[in-house]
């Protein structure tokens, strides 16, 4: 973030001069780090770029402007998160469809912490002096829909998500796990009513889960995915191993990295069939030679990644854009 519109003379600066042309409370992203990303996704070449842990609509037009080459249209609502991270999109410019986005940041969750609920049966207020009747989405899930001319009539529904984390700094819900499956079961609510809405539009699903939502050995908080919708996880439906699809590392102690996938993107059946054969896959990051990073086994190899997730890719082919 900057005082004003920044000229590329920036991606030339020092690390420390870098960081003080922040205008945040925030430190902006390591520079270097800014350009390997950037760098990733000129390579991945995506014409639909879903992001999480975004810093706001400015932090991303910046990165659209500077290390994007301003070949994107940013597309950004802030959501309730506490720590400034939103979910948003790139968008390729003067692709042959336009695109509208809703937030359902104000939806309730129908959920309450144990202490809450607690006081509630007891007739005790819970937050701010008045009763909480349920917490809101810990971000957000946003819908972006794509159209040709009239956007009441989508060809393609993407919902973009970031599910509660494992942090539990307060301690009312071990792992998070309570208002995760909360916040999934209302995503799965959103799922159906634009099913209901749009008979005939894939809906898509996406982003970060926080938790193994595969159909292997599947975390108990994600298990309605299944029961209520024909969902499937395209790395799994392309015949990836568990191997293949880890998008996040573990470093344990001995030099041991535990790979897992927790983002996700699920498609419905009416999509799958789109779904270009062996475009499927989790990126790895690239050295400067062009050769994929090793499995990070130890702290100082992870922190020196550009990101702590590496990006889940796929492409459609024929989709009608009706």
């Amino acid at each position: 973030m900057f005082d004003g519109t920044p000229s590329k003379d920036v991606l030339n600066l020092k690390e420390a001069q870098w960081q003080r042309l922040s205008t945040s409370v925030y430190e902006n992203k390591p520079l270097r780090k800014t350009q390997e990303i950037a760098k990733a996704l000129k390579d991945i070449n995506a014409d639909i770029v879903m992001l999480c842990e975004v810093g706001g609509l400015e932090s991303l037009n910046n990165f659209n402007l500077l290390f994007m080459d301003d070949a994107y249209s940013p597309c950004l609502i802030e959501g309730n998160s506490e720590r400034n991270i939103d979910v948003g999109f790139l968008i390729r410019k003067n692709l042959p469809f336009y695109f509208d986005l809703q937030s359902n940041k104000n939806r309730l969750i129908n959920y309450l912490y144990p202490h809450e609920r607690d006081s509630l049966s007891n007739g005790y207020p819970v937050k701010g002096g008045k009763i909480t009747t349920s917490h809101k989405f810990s971000r957000d899930v946003v819908e972006l829909k794509l159209f040709k001319s009239d956007q009441d009539k989508p060809f393609l529904i993407i919902l973009l998500t970031h599910l509660k984390s494992r942090l539990d700094p307060e301690r009312i819900d071990p792992n998070g796990f309570e208002r995760r499956q909360a916040e999934l079961k209302t995503l799965l609510d959103i799922y159906a009513e634009l099913e209901k809405t749009h008979p005939q539009v894939p809906v898509m699903m996406a982003g970060d889960f926080n938790g193994n939502a595969s159909s292997l050995g599947t975390d108990e908080e994600f298990k309605d995915l299944y029961s209520r919708t024909q969902l499937r996880d395209v790395l799994e439906a392309a015949g990836l191993t568990p191997e293949e699809r880890a998008t996040f590392y573990q470093v344990r102690n001995g030099s041991r990295a535990d790979g897992r996938q927790i983002d996700f993107v699920f498609a419905p059946p009416s999509l799958q069939a789109f779904i270009k054969p062996g475009s499927c896959k989790v990126y790895r990051y690239k050295d400067e030679f062009g050769m994929e990073h090793d499995i990070p086994r130890n702290m100082d190899a992870k922190l020196n990644l550009p990101s702590d997730h590496y990006p889940l890719v796929f492409e459609l082919e024929r989709l009608p854009l009706r």
